[in-house]
């Protein structure tokens, strides 16, 4: 599954399903929800969406990998961690929140 998200603040952000439905979740969406095929940020929940996000990435430990390793260091190199995959979304829903406007998605 594909999951879209849109604002008028930013362009849009195409992302598969399995990465979109966590970043859902650790911005407030409940999972029923999150698991929708639509779903609408509001400018009222944007700024509880994005302290949820940035705390969530700021819990994160990213793991350690022995680059002399040729098997670690192919992983390291594979490794995209809650940082790299929430920068766009967290990025819209702080431009939308800037513009006071929605933030949506749909699959």
């Amino acid at each position: 599954m594909i999951v879209t998200f849109r604002s008028k603040a930013a362009g849009e952000i195409i992302m598969l399903g399995e990465h979109a439905k966590p970043l859902l979740e650790l911005a407030g969406k409940l999972p029923e929800i999150a698991a929708g095929t639509r779903g609408v940020f509001t400018p009222e929940q944007l700024p509880d969406a994005i302290r949820r996000i940035e705390a969530a990435i700021g819990g994160e430990r990213e793991p350690r990998f022995d680059e002399s390793d040729p098997e670690e260091k192919e992983k390291a190199a594979r490794y995209v961690g809650l940082r790299q995959r929430a920068f766009p979304l967290l990025d819209m829903l702080r431009k939308a929140q800037a513009k006071n406007v929605n933030v949506t998605w749909e699959a």
